[in-house]
């Protein structure tokens, strides 16, 4: 009794995507989504005849889809988080490099 053995092909390189979208942009529009809840539940006000916290949870993060997708065009993988991290870190200057940009000098002393 041989043993039966089929293919699988898998493919790890593969972006696996929701709506056009990676799991990190998911998980932004998910933390926008309860972030302008907890900001909606401030504001006792309504819009279009709806509660404000509705507002904001829904449109919010349904309209700021597309608006992700825009951004991200033509861009790589992880282009948000990597944008998020760069953003995030202090930039670090030295003041002891020599400018690349700068070929004569500034300022001219003794003349």
């Amino acid at each position: 009794m041989a043993l039966e053995v089929t293919p699988v092909y898998r493919n790890l390189g593969t972006r696996v995507t929701f709506f056009g979208l990676e799991a990190e942009d998911l998980f932004a529009i998910l933390s926008l989504a309860v972030v302008t809840n907890i900001l909606g539940r401030f504001l006792h006000r309504e819009m279009f005849g709806l509660p404000m916290n509705m507002v904001l949870q829904y449109f919010v993060p349904a309209l700021s889809i597309p608006a992700l997708m825009l951004f991200k065009y033509g861009k790589q993988r992880g282009y948000l988080q990597d944008w998020v991290m760069f953003h995030a870190k202090p930039h670090v200057y030295s003041a002891l490099e020599r400018d690349q940009q700068l070929t004569r000098e500034y300022l001219q002393f003794g003349e």
